[in-house]
């Protein structure tokens, strides 16, 4: 037993213990969120976190340009030649595209944390570790920041319905008279004029479209039709990291259904009973949200499947996915979460990226807003929803972002969208959620890719804005930021350059043949290289000189192409 004399020594090295441990700083390097993790998951020994690094060990300038230049040389050529026509950064390639330096990933696993996703975009990796072996990484020289990797909660579709096929009658027959029987999916893209725009060619032919979600089941009918099956070029399971994006033993059972709807409403081709936005699309199918807890994504999974999608020569990106987790809707400026730089650099790298606003609601004060990244990102189209009669959904999220950008941009239907059924390979349903507006317009960007293969991102950013049912009818977009610029016209958006000025679309020149375009650019050649023209200036001077002097003098004027 102790006597008092030592019960008081053994107090008083307790309290001098307890102040050295808490003046004791922490690590710089650690981000307080982190700590909190461990805090909140203290029955769990390890978490998740992103491992930032400060540079790419490439400090002679020489060698990084060579490093930069040697990339051409083995990058996918599709991916170079997408780069070439939209990318809006300087160069083909940057210090983005350089890979992480080994050695700086071989110190990190040397701590005794497990590695997860390699990311060259953010120049880090995930990994998982305990407190104690991310102190111990901290302390490593090339690390910059260590902080946690946000988790996306789970976004369930506010409503699933199953629906009955039903067949037009003449009378309604007669009076749609479009190219194909879209069935189910007639209304849907007609509200958005997607049907005028595949009645003329444009139906996402030679376009790749990324899918991001949780897992796909590809073996529906309007996926398997033998005359025009489902174009994948790729897919990665990013969860278990495999090459099988779609149903795998120990799935949970419904780990493929949100994903199928996606590409259902994206993809299908079934006439008289479903086709989808883009049905001559090719795809590429990234698996990245586990469904069988209570977070459904994180966000290294997104970033990895984004670099795939870029690495794999993909045109388009779109996604469902909201993180918001750890970050607050001040960090929604568009270039703090990591999923939102991560898109910052797909769009400057030509990649046409869409994102669901998500279902949290909205209301009439501009000043409040219920967005995940990336939907701050900054040039990401940020998709809200309504419904059958273009009213705006209840569970449509609104903006703005935190530095005031209009979020969402654009609108699709996203109350009762028809797409393929996850349970059955021959039925159909109506799903409810920002998440079915999102592929909708990610459909209509694809044909507007094949339409226009020379627009940069901002070009149809803007073509799709300004062309949309608010903008047209206010002249600008929805002060509550709820609407954005209203409900996209593909059709419209389409019409929106007359370079040769003859008061006809460039595109509908071309598919009329009222133009050439020799090159195959989207372009009338005689905007590409002008030729000399006599104009009827020139002809009255010539007369006159004729008269007077005898002298001919040609005037030759030279068509430039429009501002």
């Amino acid at each position: 037993m102790f006597n008092g004399h030592g019960s008081r020594l053994i107090l008083a090295s307790w309290v001098l213990c307890s102040l050295t441990q808490a003046q004791t700083p922490q690590n710089p390097k650690l981000h307080p969120r982190l700590l909190d993790r461990f805090t909140e998951t203290a029955d769990l020994p390890q978490v998740k976190a992103w491992v930032l690094f400060s540079d790419k060990d490439l400090n002679d300038q020489t060698a990084r340009r060579a490093a930069v230049r040697h990339l051409e040389t083995q990058y996918n050529p599709r991916a170079i030649e997408r780069r070439r026509n939209r990318r809006t950064a300087p160069g083909l390639f940057d210090d983005h595209d350089l890979p992480v330096p080994q050695h700086y990933l071989d110190a990190v696993a040397a701590t005794g944390v497990q590695l997860r996703h390699v990311s060259k975009w953010v120049n880090g990796v995930s990994v998982l570790g305990t407190q104690e072996q991310l102190n111990d990484v901290a302390r490593l020289a090339h690390v910059k920041m260590i902080q946690p990797v946000a988790r996306g909660k789970k976004i369930k579709p506010v409503s699933v319905e199953p629906v009955q096929l039903q067949k037009r009658d003449a009378e309604n027959e007669a009076s749609i008279q479009t190219a194909i029987d879209y069935g189910l999916s007639l209304e849907q893209l007609t509200q958005i004029n997607l049907v005028a725009l595949h009645d003329i060619g444009f139906t996402g032919n030679g376009i790749i479209i990324g899918i991001l979600d949780t897992g796909f089941q590809p073996t529906h009918v309007a996926f398997s039709n033998p005359f025009h099956p489902l174009s994948v070029v790729a897919e990665w399971d990013f969860i278990n990291n495999d090459g099988n994006a779609g149903i795998e033993l120990g799935d949970p059972t419904n780990q493929h259904a949100h994903g199928t709807y996606i590409l259902g409403t994206l993809g299908a081709y079934k006439p008289g009973e479903l086709v989808g936005a883009a049905y001559d699309a090719s795809y590429i199918l990234c698996k990245t949200e586990d469904t069988a807890g209570e977070y459904q994504g994180e966000e290294d999974n997104y970033v990895a499947a984004l670099e795939f999608i870029e690495a794999n020569g993909g045109d388009v990106a779109t996604s469902s996915l909201s993180y918001i987790d750890w970050y607050t809707q001040a960090d929604l400026d568009g270039v703090t979460a990591v999923t939102s730089i991560a898109v910052n650099i797909a769009t400057a790298n030509g990649i046409f990226c869409c994102t669901a606003a998500g279902n949290r609601g909205h209301d009439a004060d501009p000043a409040t807003a219920r967005l995940g990244a990336p939907a701050d990102a900054l040039q990401v189209l940020t998709c809200g929803a309504v419904d059958s009669t273009g009213s705006i959904a209840s569970f449509s999220s609104d903006g703005p972002s935190a530095d005031g950008r209009v979020k969402p941009e654009v609108l699709a239907r996203g109350v009762g969208t028809q797409t393929v059924s996850s349970q059955t390979d021959t039925t159909y349903a109506g799903v409810g959620g920002t998440s079915l507006s999102t592929p909708l317009i990610a459909g209509a960007v694809a044909c507007l890719a094949q339409a226009h293969p020379n627009w940069t991102v901002n070009e149809m950013r803007d073509q799709l804005s300004t062309t949309a049912s608010e903008f047209v009818a206010t002249g600008t977009y929805d002060p509550q930021y709820v609407w954005g610029y209203g409900i996209i016209d593909a059709y419209a958006a389409a019409q929106q350059t007359d370079c040769n000025g003859n008061g006809m679309d460039d595109t509908i020149d071309i598919i009329q043949g009222t133009s050439a375009d020799l090159n195959h650019n989207g372009v009338p050649d005689e905007c590409d290289a002008p030729i000399p023209t006599v104009s009827q200036w020139g002809l009255a001077a010539m007369s006159l000189l004729l008269a007077v002097a005898g002298t001919i003098v040609l005037a030759d004027t030279r068509r430039a192409r429009p501002a």
